[in-house]
């Protein structure tokens, strides 16, 4: 089957509303910037090109879709040299002349990959970060057959997105956070950025991110700090990203009066329609039980008294066991100690496990290992003496007949792993 042509002589008579690779070959003809010679070389490698595009979204040996693929050569090729010329027709026909119409027309399907990947949200966890794949190629025949000002208009939407996620990005990493720990933890770029911005101003020799009870104490030194607060940026913070945070920081502002309102109760208030995922802090697992036994170490040292009923173990055993007794989830509590504090998205009550919390669990049990000697020192210390033989014995078990499947790394294991977290653990769901 003969492909159509796409150059011909009659093809130099264009109306203005062509697209601007035709405008462009009409008028470096008209203008002598294309002679003979690259307008044979073009007719001869467009049909090569459109057989090719033909393929690659479906069949070549049909003729609706080489006409299909005569449209997208166009289109791809009107893209690139609309983008890198402005439209400018002088500076486009040079372009034809001086390059190869597949180069053209891969460049324009460059910029459409681009686009397709770029996120949509800002959202961690809902965006892709691999980039352009197979899966998006129905997307990108869709795209190469929409216009300029088409990709233009889902440009404008998309790159302050991706913007505010490379910002977001930039300043967690300051922090030691990536993008593996923020799509873990489900949370906005905009919560991110907010979030660094109070550290920056309120905790600048920071150099992790707060956890519950640090980002508790940022706040409490909001409300005692006097006169406005300037919300800075790093000075290494990349010029290209500034304006992507300036709404940002404009929703900090807003926010400040009632942060700062020592009479309301922050908890209560994060948890309102108008606050809620406005900020992020890290649900360290263990970060509670260090904080809490610090304040206890402190409170002994200034002779405060730290006496708990008897039986009922330390203040720190009841904050976190918050009372419970059950047997699956004192296991949860083990293994979270056992593990250390990876900086994960958890419950705050750390004698349960969501779904997301198992599988960051096996991830760190992975990456750090799994040290059971934490979670019997922590019941030596801190259980009730009446309590504490059974319940080493209880974690004992527990380790010698799940240690060797926790810490596997083959796929069967895995699964197993899963299996039994969800038999001897606390899941939710």
């Amino acid at each position: 089957m003969s492909t159509p042509s796409l150059v011909s002589a009659t093809a130099l008579s264009l109306h203005d509303a062509r697209p601007l690779f035709e405008k462009a070959l009409a008028y470096g003809v008209q203008h002598g910037i294309i002679g003979a010679d690259k307008l044979r070389a073009i007719n001869t490698e467009a049909p090569k090109g459109m057989v090719q595009i033909a393929r690659y979204f479906g069949s070549e040996h049909l003729r609706p879709e080489l006409e299909k693929a005569r449209d997208r050569i166009v289109n791809l090729v009107s893209l690139y040299l609309q983008e890198t010329t402005g439209g400018d027709l002088a500076a486009a026909a040079q372009a034809l002349r001086d390059h190869s119409l597949l180069s053209r027309s891969k460049g324009g399907s460059e910029l459409l990959k681009k686009l397709i990947a770029m996120p949509q949200n800002s959202h961690f966890g809902m965006h892709e970060r691999e980039g352009f794949t197979d899966e998006h190629i129905p997307q990108l025949a869709k795209w190469s057959l929409k216009s300029h000002a088409e990709y233009r208009a889902e440009l404008a939407q998309r790159l302050p997105v991706q913007h505010t996620i490379e910002a977001a990005l930039w300043l967690a990493e300051r922090f030691g956070l990536g993008a593996d720990d923020l799509e873990e933890a489900g949370t906005d770029a905009e919560a991110v950025i907010r979030t660094a911005l109070l550290l920056h101003s309120l905790a600048p020799k920071a150099q992790e991110w707060p956890d519950t009870v640090a980002f508790d104490a940022l706040v409490g030194k909001l409300r005692t700090h006097t006169g406005a607060l300037a919300l800075p940026l790093p000075a290494q913070f990349p010029a290209g990203l500034r304006d992507a945070v300036a709404p940002v920081r404009a929703s900090v502002l807003a926010d400040l009066p009632r942060l700062r309102d020592a009479s309301q109760n922050l908890h209560a208030l994060l948890r309102t329609p108008a606050f809620s995922g406005h900020y992020f802090w890290l649900e360290d697992p263990l970060a509670e039980i260090d904080h809490y036994h610090h304040s206890l170490d402190d409170a002994e040292h200034h002779g405060h008294s730290t006496a708990t009923p008897p039986g009922s173990g330390s203040k720190t055993w009841q904050r976190v066991t918050q009372g419970q007794r059950d047997e699956h989830a004192l296991l949860t509590l083990f293994l979270y100690l056992a593990v250390g504090a990876p900086k994960r998205y958890v419950p705050a009550d750390k004698t349960v496990l969501t779904e997301k919390a198992v599988l960051a669990l096996l991830r760190s049990i992975q990456q750090r290992g799994l040290h059971p000697e934490q979670a019997t020192a922590f019941i030596r210390q801190h259980a009730p003496a009446a309590h504490q033989e059974a319940y080493c014995t209880l974690w004992q078990h527990f380790v010698q007949e799940s240690r060797q499947t926790l810490c596997g790394d083959h796929y069967g294991q895995r699964q197993e792993a899963l299996a039994l977290l969800r038999r001897e653990c606390h899941v939710l769901g």
